[in-house]
């Protein structure tokens, strides 16, 4: 955003120097990025020509006599057509730059004429791109004097750059309020008269579009001649980079610039008919005033008339209804846009003009009739004309935001101490209306502030208008032990799952969290609010409900390789749903072929066995400790979720609602449909569904006890029916000691019609830890007929003969 001292000064009265301007701003968040001050045009002065006489050696060229206001004529070559004696204009001396040709003046020969300094154009001085002539001044010039201040062009121009949430800076007037409420001078508030208009307005408006066009008002001035805009006008737009173009162009520019208001002006005798807001068709195109012709969808706005579409809504102009030297009546727009539906479109189709930059942030919605008005006002005022009357469609007054304000947010969020009146004085400068009194107050947003929408918003512009630079610098908050505890739970899970699959010999993997629709079905997903809303390619175009299907796919490309048995994990997150609490923290991984915990590939001794089932479940039980879940309490069933082999599956539990993990054989099915093969198996621990530990966690390892006495080892096979688990078998027998019994084995498993119909053998291995004195016979009979009556009791089981 750029805009001149004198243009700021024209709505903030204020004595502040550039310097203290410029500072000022930077400190309210409009910082600054640079300040031309017009040093270029320093070395231009006022000179007078007293003679002219034809060049010896050229037919286009004059040797002309210049008075410069030092007493010495200096003789100067020109070859501009208006030279003559008498004429006052613009002179460069040797050793001046001059911008609009970026060349530095020397003492030059020219023809055989010595030539010192030279008279200058408006283009060669960038004040137009008038060229024919040098530049001619009033006789009552003076001589000798800085041209560039006898002309404004040694007006400063400060450029700001601007944040999405100041909507309202840009315009000059908004950032004259801010000043104004900084302490920088007094804001010119001038109200802005209605026009009075004159019949009513020849054009009506229907909105089609209602969603993207909440106000439409438009109003003809008959009549108008349109020329050059006034010197003044010209000289700002051309400070901050703009080229005039004529009066009535220049008019919906200066507008955008100084309210941040964008309209656009009709040639009416160029519309045909009544004016429709509405969507374009699919396949209609528009010549913009840029020259280039714009095909347009069904999700952009048009302003269209009976023949078709005339603008781009919020965006730019048509050429074919353009205002030029023969326009006599006009159409003054000034309208309310969709930001989205702005930003949609300017972004398809390329185009960045300072309209859509101020539309899609968001404009003034309480503005607009009064916009219009001002910009009517200008236009009387320097092309003349009649005004109709306003017509006006779809607009409603806006509503003011209303958004509770406890002071002692400031307090919180910044560090800074500002009383509750400062607080609320800094709040109505700005605009802000506060209501009531106490330590928590209500405060009314003005229309121009789209961007507030709560207390962190209000205390944001407080901080702002007192100044960061008088929050205290404070050291960081250190922590009350050296071993204090920094990272969460969750944080402390994913890094011990991840250091204990890479013991296992599995490799980290970094998946997309995108996969393609057909995956995300495969494996519970697909759901809509999972779909991607602008997704980076056709087959990313839903969140993934599980990280399988991105290491399964990973694994293939390896396989694809030549890398067979690959193992492969990842830690990371799922999504169940778009809410937040939708997001999972998985413990994930895959192995194929013959990627076992003890190596993978041939070997001499014997056929490599390819993975199964039970690779899987040791894999899942081992990031399940490793992240603290009580490996002793865990309850595994036999079967899992759908993408998973039926009769190769299992799901590891913590009670019967309290799922912690799933692994398994995968699915022919789920295979094919994410066209991988091969041996494979894999699992999802979920981290965030393992329950806090109930004491305290500590670095401080538990001592070591060790029995001095032998420990003893009991081995019995009991037949139990098929449908009993081993599991279950193994836990029966643990229970009937658990002083004594330090682990159990199973060894053998049989089956055959000597047992019975529908009949196993499981042989387990009990081994028995003496911890204070030798057992005897008697102890060890004891306990092995707890062992059997505890399984025979729970599973139904004898012990095998």
């Amino acid at each position: 955003m750029k805009f001149t001292l004198s243009w700021l000064k024209e709505h903030l009265e204020t004595d502040a120097t550039l310097e203290e301007i410029a500072e000022r701003l930077t400190a309210i968040g409009l910082e600054v990025e640079s300040i031309d001050d017009k040093a270029a045009l320093k070395p231009f002065t006022i000179a007078r020509v007293l003679s002219a006489e034809k060049h010896p050696d050229a037919d286009k060229l004059q040797v002309l006599t210049v008075d410069t206001g030092s007493g010495t004529p200096v003789q100067v070559v020109c070859g501009a057509p208006n030279a003559r004696a008498g004429l006052v204009g613009a002179f460069a001396a040797p050793g001046s730059y001059v911008p609009g040709i970026d060349v530095t003046l020397s003492v030059g020969n020219i023809r055989g004429v010595e030539s010192r300094g030279m008279m200058c154009s408006e283009r060669e001085l960038q004040m137009s791109d008038e060229h024919s002539g040098i530049i001619d001044l009033d006789d009552d010039a003076p001589v000798g004097q800085s041209f560039a201040a006898y002309a404004g062009l040694d007006d400063p121009v400060i450029e700001i750059g601007l944040t999405p949430n100041h909507p309202e800076a840009t315009g000059v007037y908004g950032i004259a309020r801010d000043l104004a409420a900084a302490g920088i001078g007094r804001l010119k508030e001038t109200a802005i008269e209605p026009v009075r208009a004159e019949g009513a307005c020849p054009v009506n408006v229907a909105i089609e579009a209602g969603d993207l066009c909440p106000g439409f008002a438009l109003r003809r001035v008959k009549g108008v001649t349109n020329g050059p805009s006034p010197r003044w006008m010209q000289q700002r737009l051309l400070a901050i980079g703009l080229r005039p173009i004529n009066a009535l162009v220049d008019i919906t520019n200066y507008m955008t610039f100084d309210r941040g208001r964008p309209l656009h002006v009709f040639d009416a005798a160029k519309v045909a008919g009544n004016l429709t807001i509405r969507r374009a068709r699919d396949g209609e195109t528009l010549l913009a005033l840029d020259e280039r012709t714009y095909r347009l969808t069904p999700e952009m706005c048009v302003i269209a008339d009976e023949r078709g579409v005339e603008s781009l809504a919020g965006i730019m102009g048509g050429e074919h209804s353009g205002c030029d030297e023969t326009t006599t009546d006009v159409l003054i727009e000034s309208a309310l846009w969709d930001p989205i539906a702005t930003a949609k479109a300017g972004r398809s189709l390329g185009i960045i003009t300072d309209a859509r930059y101020r539309f899609e942030r968001g404009v003034d919605p309480e503005f607009m009739i009064p916009g219009l008005d001002l910009a009517t006002h200008l236009v009387m005022q320097i092309c003349g004309g009649t005004p109709s009357e306003m017509e006006v469609a779809g607009y409603r007054p806006p509503e003011r935001k209303v958004v509770s304000f406890p002071f002692s947010e400031v307090k919180r969020l910044t560090g800074l101490d500002v009383p509750a009146g400062e607080a609320t004085d800094i709040l109505t400068r700005l605009g802000f209306e506060p209501i009531g009194s106490g330590e928590v107050i209500e405060v009314k947003v003005p229309t121009w502030r789209p961007d507030v929408d709560g207390k962190a918003d209000l205390v944001e512009e407080v901080m702002r208008i007192k100044g960061v630079d008088h929050i205290a610098p404070l050291p960081l908050e250190t922590h009350s032990a050296v071993n204090g505890r920094i990272l969460t739970t969750l944080q402390i899970r994913t890094r011990l799952a991840r250091r204990a699959l890479a013991a296992r010999g599995m490799l980290e993997a970094v998946t997309w969290s995108f996969i393609p629709e057909a995956h995300a079905k495969a494996f519970g997903g697909g759901a809509a609010g999972l779909k991607l809303a602008n997704p980076i390619a056709a087959d990313m175009s839903d969140m993934r409900p599980s990280l399988l299907p991105g290491l399964l796919a990973a694994a293939q490309r390896n396989t694809d390789r030549g890398f067979g048995d690959a193992a492969l994990f990842e830690v990371s997150g799922t999504y169940e749903s778009d809410a937040p609490d939708g997001q999972r923290r998985v413990a994930g991984g895959v192995r194929r072929g013959t990627a076992k915990f003890g190596g993978a590939s041939r070997h001499w001794d014997g056929a490599a066995k390819p993975v199964d089932v039970f690779d899987a479940k040791a894999d899942a039980i081992a990031a399940l400790e490793a992240a603290g879940a009580p490996v002793d309490k865990l309850q595994i069933e036999p079967g899992g979720p759908e993408w998973y082999h039926p009769g190769r599956s299992g799901t590891i539990r913590l009670g019967p609602k309290m799922v912690l993990a799933h692994f398994g054989e995968f699915h022919p099915i789920t295979l094919e449909t994410l066209d991988v093969s091969g041996p494979l198996t894999g699992f999802e621990v979920f981290l965030d569904a393992i329950p806090e530990p109930k004491r305290k966690a500590t670095r401080t390892k538990p001592s070591l006890t060790l029995s001095p006495l032998q420990a003893v080892k009991r081995d019995f096979a009991f037949v139990v029916d098929k449908a009993v688990k081993a599991a279950d078998l193994v836990k029966a027998a643990s229970g009937a000691d658990k002083k004594l019994i330090a682990g159990i084995t199973v060894f053998d498993l049989f089956e055959g019609a000597a047992l019975g119909e529908g009949k196993k053998s499981v042989a387990i291995e009990v081994t028995i830890q003496p911890l204070d004195r030798t057992l005897t016979d008697e102890d060890l009979e004891a306990l092995a007929g707890k062992v059997v009556d505890n399984v025979t009791k729970s599973t139904g089981g004898t012990l095998r003969r």
